[in-house]
Order: C-alpha cells, then structure tokens, then sequence
C-alpha cells in the first residue's frame, strides 16, 4: 500500500484552538452569581477550577473573583494566603471589588 506524503506547501504543524480565557472566566461567575448554584460545593469547586488558569494568565477578573473564594471557602491557611495574594494582584491592577475584599480581610 502506497502512502502519499505530505507536500511542502502544506504546514507541518496544525494551529491550535484554544478555548478562550474569558469564555471559562463568565462561565465561573455565572456559577458564583446564580442563585441556585452558589451555595453548592462542587458549583464553587467547578468554578476555581475554570478560574485557575486564567488568573495564572493574569486576567484580573479571575485573580479577583478566585482570591475571593479562597478567602471565604478554604479551610486551610495556604489556600487563604495564596487567595490574598491573588486579591492583591486584581486591587493593583485597579479592581474594586478586590480593593474592597482586601480593605474586609485586613481590618
């Protein structure tokens, strides 16, 4: 059997699609802000897990919205402390929301 090879005038390397950062960011604060969801555990756990990469990224969104879960639902006090730090990167970068939680935690 006879394979045909693949030319040069095609690329080598398919481009990859990458889902966008804000589709996972607006999916996580629908969960955080609908009603029903937000009380539910594995809704917030969902949540931090689409927001995790994104505020690694740096979108400031994220970095608010993950450090305010981590303050107010982890029990331990690494996940605390890493959520603060995140607050305090999204409230240098010009978030209310953030600027607010942190003016909260440190008073």
């Amino acid at each position: 059997m006879k394979f045909r090879s693949v030319s040069d005038a095609v690329p080598s390397s398919s481009p990859h699609v990458t889902a966008p950062k804000r589709f996972s960011v607006r999916v996580a604060e629908w969960l955080l802000d609908s009603p029903r969801l937000s009380d539910s555990r594995n809704a917030k756990h969902l949540a931090g897990h689409l927001l995790k990469q994104p505020a690694r990224e740096g979108v400031v969104a994220a970095q608010s919205r993950l450090g305010q879960l981590m303050c107010r639902e982890c029990g331990n006090a690494r996940d605390r402390r890493i959520g603060q730090d995140l607050l305090r990167q999204a409230a240098r970068a010009g978030d209310r929301r953030a600027q607010q939680e942190l003016g909260l935690i440190e008073d």
